[in-house]
């Protein structure tokens, strides 16, 4: 018996190669090009959102008159006025009633509240001379970033002149991180934005992970494999790809008109993404259920633990990194979604910051989209600036993820 070899074709053979060789240049070039897409996206963002963490501020010498400042109640005293008459004092050349009012124009109408923080928290100050900052205008804060246009040639020469005489500093606007909407774009922040995200996020998960984990648990390892069962886990799947705004429209539907719920409140704002993620938790926690090897619940049954102890004391331990990595993955999509809770009224105007689950509310997403459609040009820093802080958000969330997923992952 002798062994029959084949010979390859050295021409199909360098045919295979240089075939191998254009896919493998297709794949590199796919990313690089998707790579130049996101670093120009990003690039973008960051070059217009940075400007909205840096503020230009007036540096006024005041003198709190203990006459007209009491320092049993600071809260009292007319802060506004004595800020807008000692920035008038200080250009006499604006006399006519059109130079006085583009002079004031150039100081925001938040201008006073640093002075008078001030003296909340030192009433000592009253009564003594002292230099303050004063916050800017948006237009004139635009100037000195080089960003705007809305100042005139007698407003640009007074804003020269602050600057040349070393009247103006710029510092972090904390107000970005400490303020909630305004009108003004200088005074105008994300902290009630902030705030209503995390309260709807923590309802959307306290709602959502024990009836996820639940649902799997019982879809995995207890229910019976029939065709009711196979409809339900076809259902699940389906509505992990239904678009978001139709569970807004569900929320609508009930939570609002239905049950009553307070209308633009965190409450409601959570159960609408509680739906919206639930598919995205039963779906990764029966892959982590699935994953565990099935020789450690036979283990378990064989020295004689009952079928629920063999899931809850040994496979849901094990498929536990798989679990809550689905389910970071599902908060973070929840985070970013806009579309269900503009259904439910959360797109409404909200000043001040919440402070309960059944208060109005809105979320980072909503205030990037109500930010976005204002004419303001500082609003397009704002927004840029909003875009950045959300996308830090939702990248530590996923290296939780991804450190959760690789601190606990066992390979079997």
């Amino acid at each position: 018996m002798t062994d029959t070899f084949v010979r390859s074709d050295p021409k199909l053979v360098a045919k295979r190669y240089r075939a191998e060789r254009r896919f493998r240049a297709y794949g590199l070039g796919a990313l690089a090009l998707t790579g130049v897409f996101l670093a120009f996206l990003l690039a973008d963002i960051v070059v217009k959102g940075w400007p909205a963490f840096v503020e230009h501020r007036a540096l006024l010498t005041v003198s709190l008159d203990a006459a007209s400042f009491n320092a049993a109640e600071p809260l009292k005293g007319d802060y506004e006025t004595l800020v807008r008459d000692k920035f008038r004092e200080r250009f006499p050349e604006a006399a006519s009633r059109a130079d006085r009012k583009k002079l004031l124009s150039l100081l925001s109408v938040g201008a006073a509240e640093d002075l008078r923080d001030m003296v909340m928290a030192d009433p000592s100050l009253i009564g003594r001379e002292l230099t303050v900052p004063v916050l800017l205008s948006a237009d004139a804060d635009l100037y000195f970033k080089g960003t705007g246009t809305g100042v005139d040639e007698k407003q640009t020469a007074w804003l020269e002149d602050l600057k040349s005489k070393g009247e103006i500093e710029s510092g972090i606007a904390w107000r970005f991180f400490a303020s909630g909407d305004s009108r003004e774009p200088e005074l105008a922040g994300i902290r009630g934005a902030l705030t209503g995200s995390l309260l709807t996020v923590f309802v959307a998960l306290a709602l959502s992970l024990p009836l996820g984990v639940a649902a799997a648990i019982y879809l995995e390892e207890f229910a019976p494999k029939n065709r009711f069962t196979d409809l339900i886990e076809v259902n699940i799947n389906n509505l992990a790809a239904v678009p978001s705004i139709i569970f807004g429209l569900l929320g609508l539907a009930v939570f609002l008109n239905f049950f009553g719920l307070p209308r633009s409140a965190a409450l409601a704002g959570g159960l609408v993404l509680a739906l919206l993620v639930l598919p995205t938790i039963i779906i990764a926690s029966r892959a982590a259920l699935s994953a565990v090897p099935p020789s450690i619940k036979e283990a378990a049954l064989g020295v004689g633990a009952s079928h629920q102890q063999a899931v809850f004391h040994h496979v849901l331990p094990l498929a536990l990194p798989g679990i809550l990595t689905g389910t970071i993955l599902g908060v973070a999509r929840a985070l970013g979604e806009t579309a269900p809770l503009l259904m439910i009224g959360m797109v409404a105007f909200i000043v001040d910051v919440p402070g309960g689950f059944t208060e109005a509310a809105t979320v980072l997403p909503v205030q990037i989209f109500l930010w976005a459609d204002l004419p303001e040009i500082a609003f397009q820093s704002k927004t840029a600036a909003a875009i950045i802080v959300l996308m830090v958000v939702l990248i530590l969330l996923n290296a939780v993820a991804i450190y959760l997923r690789k601190r606990f992952e066992r390979r079997w």
